[in-house]
């Protein structure tokens, strides 16, 4: 008999008349296919870890549950992958209002069982890529007037770094007094000339 997870019993109880017998069956085959799986309260709905990893979860809402597998973009089942990699909220079974919206046994097990291979394997999951967010920098237009009278400051000023850019533009924006800020801006252009940071002085040689 596995060990039931108290939170999860209260999280079935609290569910839905509708959703109760089908997270209730989930459960049973899960640990009936895998004797070893624990069972844990992850992101506020039921999780059964196997090998210390995430296996499978469920989850019960007003009008339907769903059944996910951790590593379904990893199975063979192409609904599993297909929906493993649309991020829907339906889950990867699709919405679940009855007992009959579910697989037979014997094909939920056959998936258990190959999330329980993965997880002996030691597989894991791809790293998601974060796409890249093009930084921009806001440049003031009197900058831009005097910079420009310059070709190659300007040049260098569109080749450096974004934090190159960022440095000069909050020196010289930052500057309290207008003769400050002109004071700055003339020596800023002097170094961007030359190809300098505007922390040049600092770095190491």
């Amino acid at each position: 008999m596995f060990e039931k997870s108290k939170a999860i019993d209260a999280y079935i109880a609290k569910s839905a008349d509708f959703a109760k017998p089908i997270l209730n069956h989930i459960r049973e085959l899960v640990h009936k296919t895998c004797p070893e799986a624990e069972e844990k309260m992850k992101w506020s709905f039921p999780h059964f870890d196997y090998k210390g990893e995430m296996m499978c979860s469920m989850a019960a809402f007003k009008q339907h549950a769903v059944l996910n597998f951790w590593k379904a973009a990893l199975m063979k089942d192409p609904v599993l992958i297909e929906n493993a990699r649309s991020e829907t909220a339906m889950g990867h079974l699709g919405r679940i209002t009855s007992l009959k919206d579910l697989p037979a046994d014997k094909k939920l097990a056959a998936w258990i069982k190959e999330a329980m291979l993965l997880n002996d394997k030691g597989i894991k999951l791809p790293a998601r890529k974060i796409p890249e967010v093009k930084k921009e920098i806001i440049v003031p237009e009197f900058f831009m007037k005097a910079i420009k009278k310059n070709k190659k400051a300007w040049q260098n000023f569109e080749s450096f770094a974004y934090s190159h850019r960022k440095e000069y533009i909050q020196w010289i924006t930052e500057a309290k007094t207008e003769p400050t800020r002109l004071k700055r801006l003339t020596t800023a252009i002097e170094w961007i000339e030359a190809g300098k940071g505007r922390n040049w002085k600092y770095e190491k040689k």
